[in-house]
This record gives structure tokens, C-alpha cells and sequence, in this order.
């Protein structure tokens, strides 16, 4: 990779850390402490500029770490090339095909890690398939997905190691999930197609805390917006707020933007993509890129035109046009650059404690996925306030005492 992209990777990292500082003030906490001396670490996270202020986090902590993207499409190669300087060995390369993407995970697995932090689950999988014979004391997993598979093997006694769910924490779901995917996804929507979003309607495919986000900015831009959902309960959220809902059979010859958030497969299918608009874009803004079913797409299209704009290739079907963003990988990293630093800030801050937690706890805690502890998580929030220079209220002793007792009555 190009050692010239140094410079503009640090520049990059800099600014991204000027809006971190809860993760900037857990660094300087860890170079003090050197929780992580000794231990090492394989991550397997997007590339950006805001995972590289967590990887320096960590390094100052003391840990030797081998970092690999979480998606081809997602590396910020200016980045990458910078980590070296940090003493941080970096296999991630953006635009790279399947075997390529798995090699360099198998690469980072190379130091023999005794932590693991993934994005999606992919690194723990290999771990647990063909790295079998690295001894992982335990790990810290970030995504919606990742979350859902760790707990497929937990319930079938699979997983030989304790995870910790830092997607699970509440400044994670509402700050990450909801502020963070509401806007990057919008982000990326726009630089790919540079179209006008007010008036339109956008199906939304899951209302989870991610989907509330994206329900909330599109219909903040002027859109009218169509929720799609399995849960009854959260069918109803959504109705409650003001959506509309529908099925993805109903909404398939109505929306003009369809957005997947859903951290399941074939949300988009066949049957729904031959009954969609000329002009209708798909986005994918969840973890893996097999929500919107591309294979399907191109087997219904008489051509394809790939790169027609960045980040967008047109299927053509009977006439009728349908662009797809970011080859249906996740569009707010493929075709943006991901949350805002100051949402990351929150998030790595989790993480990074959780690690420095799991670091003194993982010996006593069984294989299994456990939830942080919710002292990390206050303590991430309290923190944020601090640096944002809001004050709140405190309970008093008699207060305490009132919501720690039976026996006071009306």
C-alpha cells in the first residue's frame, strides 16, 4: 500500500479524535494504568478513522494488536497505512474480494490473540472453524448481528469463550444504532445518487433501534416513509409514531428508496424486485450484504451496468431500472465514511473499558455472551456530559432512600 497516504491518514485520525474525547481520556486513563500489558489482541473492525482512535487507545494500554476490516468496502486505506506508526499491524485494504477479506483475518488470528474484538462475528467464526487451535481467553463483539449469531452458538453450547455484547449497551443502541445509522445511512444515500429525498417515499425494512433512526431522518428530509416489519410489537411502535406499515409485498410497487436495516437475509427478494419502480434505489444498512438479495437481482436483469455513478450499478428489468448502492453492502461505510467520531466516541469508549474488564474477569466467567456492565456504561455517559459541559441533578439521601424502600406508602 501507498506509504505517501501517511500523512492524510494521520490528519484523518486527528480530526476524528478532536470529537472523541471520552475514548481520548480512556487512552490517557489506559497509558497510565497499562491494563493491557502482555496481552494480545486481534480485531477485526471497519477501518476509519474513529477505530484507529480505540486502536490507539489500546496500544497505549500496552496491548500488541493486529487489526483486519470487518468490510471489503469499508477500509479507509490513508488510515490503514498510519496505523503502522502507532506500532499497530494493519491487514485491510479497501476494495479487496472474498479470499482476500478472510486472509486477512486468518493473518491477524497469526499472533495468536488472547483477546478478540469483532464487527459481525466473522473473526469469531474463523475461530471457531478453522483457527480452532488458538487458546482465546474471551472478547467484545459490536454489531446487531454479530450479537444474534454469538447467541445461535451459545444456545447450542457452541462457543468456547465468554463474549461481551457491547452492541447490547443502552449508549451503544440509542446513541450508535439510532443517531449514528439514521444519519451515515443518509450520508451514503446521498453521495451515491445525489437525489432529492423530500417527497418521496422510503421503505424502511426493520424498526429496531438502527431502523428508528433511518425511519426518523427520512421522514426529517421531507419523506414519506413506510416501515416493514416481523415483530408485532415493534410493527405496532412504528404505527404508533406514525408510519405507515406495510408488508414488503405491499410496498414493493410503492417506495422509490428501499432501505434494509434488519440483520436478517432475503429481506428483498425476487418477487418484491419485479414488482418495484423505474428508478428505484436499494440501499443495504445493515451488517452483511444479504439483506437485499443481489444474486436474485441479477438474475432478473437482461443487463447490468456497473460504476454508473460511484457506489451505484444499474440492473435493468423489462425495461425498468433499479439502482443498487454499494453492491448491497453496508451503504453509510461503503459509500460514507461511517458514524459520526462523536457517536464512535461513545461506543469505543464501551468497548475499550469492556476490554480492560474482560482483561481481570475473564477467568472467571464461563463460555457464554454477557452484557456490560452497566457501571461502563454510566460511567461511558456520565463522561460524554462531562465533555459536552452538561450538568444533571443527583438524588438526594432522602431520595435514595425512598426508591430503596418497601415501607413508605403514599
Amino acid at each position: 500500500m501507498d506509504g505517501s497516504l501517511a500523512e492524510a491518514g494521520e490528519r484523518r485520525i486527528g480530526w476524528a479524535s478532536r470529537s472523541m474525547p471520552v475514548l481520548t481520556a480512556v487512552g490517557a486513563r489506559f497509558a497510565g494504568e497499562r491494563p493491557f500489558e502482555g496481552v494480545r489482541i486481534a480485531a477485526c473492525l471497519h477501518v476509519t478513522a474513529e477505530t484507529a482512535v480505540l486502536m490507539g487507545a489500546l496500544r497505549a494500554g500496552g496491548a500488541e494488536i493486529a487489526l483486519a476490516a470487518s468490510n471489503p468496502l469499508s477500509t479507509q486505506d490513508d488510515v490503514a497505512v498510519a496505523l503502522g506508526d502507532y506500532g499497530i499491524a494493519v491487514h485491510a485494504r479497501a476494495g479487496v474480494d472474498r479470499d482476500t477479506y478472510y486472509r486477512h483475518i486468518h493473518r491477524a488470528l497469526d499472533i495468536s490473540p488472547d483477546l478478540v474484538l469483532d464487527d459481525g462475528c466473522d473473526l469469531v467464526n474463523i475461530l471457531h472453524t478453522e483457527r480452532t487451535e488458538i487458546p482465546v481467553l474471551g472478547g467484545c463483539e459490536e454489531t446487531t448481528t454479530g450479537i444474534i449469531r454469538l447467541r445461535q452458538m451459545a444456545a447450542e453450547n457452541a462457543l468456547k469463550f465468554p463474549m461481551v455484547a457491547v452492541n447490547d449497551t443502552r449508549t451503544k443502541r440509542m446513541f450508535d444504532n439510532r443517531y449514528g445509522t439514521g444519519q451515515s445511512t443518509f450520508d451514503g444515500i446521498m453521495r451515491a445518487t445525489n437525489a432529492l429525498l423530500a417527497g418521496r417515499t422510503v421503505v424502511v425494512a426493520g424498526f429496531g433501534y438502527c431502523g428508528r433512526g433511518v425511519a426518523e431522518r427520512a421522514k426529517g428530509l421531507g419523506a414519506r416513509v413506510i416501515v416493514t416489519e416481523i415483530d408485532p410489537v415493534k410493527a405496532l411502535d412504528a404505527s404508533m409514531q406514525g408510519y405507515e406499515v406495510r408488508s414488503m409485498a405491499e410496498a414493493a410497487s410503492i417506495g422509490d428508496v428501499f432501505i434494509t436495516v434488519t440483520g436478517n437475509r432475503d429481506v428483498i427478494r425476487a418477487e418484491h424486485l419485479v414488482e418495484m419502480k423505474d428508478g428505484t434505489i436499494l440501499a443495504n444498512a445493515g451488517h452483511f450484504d444479504v439483506e437485499i438479495d443481489v444474486r436474485a437481482l441479477a438474475d432478473l436483469a437482461s443487463e447490468v451496468h456497473p460504476g454508473i455513478r460511484p457506489n451505484m450499478d444499474e440492473y435493468l428489468l423489462n425495461g425498468r431500472r433499479l439502482l443498487l448502492l454499494a453492491e448491497g453492502r453496508l451503504v453509510n461505510l461503503a459509500a460514507a465514511e461511517g458514524h459520526p467520531a462523536a457517536v464512535m466516541d461513545m461506543s469505543f469508549s464501551a468497548q475499550a473499558l469492556a476490554v480492560a474488564w474482560l482483561t481481570g474477569e475473564h477467568s472467571r466467567l464461563a463460555p457464554g455472551v454477557y452484557d456490560v456492565p452497566t457501571e461502563i456504561d454510566t460511567q461511558v455517559a456520565g463522561l460524554k456530559l462531562a465533555a459536552t459541559g452538561i450538568t444533571i441533578d443527583t438524588l438526594t439521601p432522602d431520595q435514595e432512600s425512598y426508591l430503596h424502600s418497601w415501607r413508605l406508602g403514599s
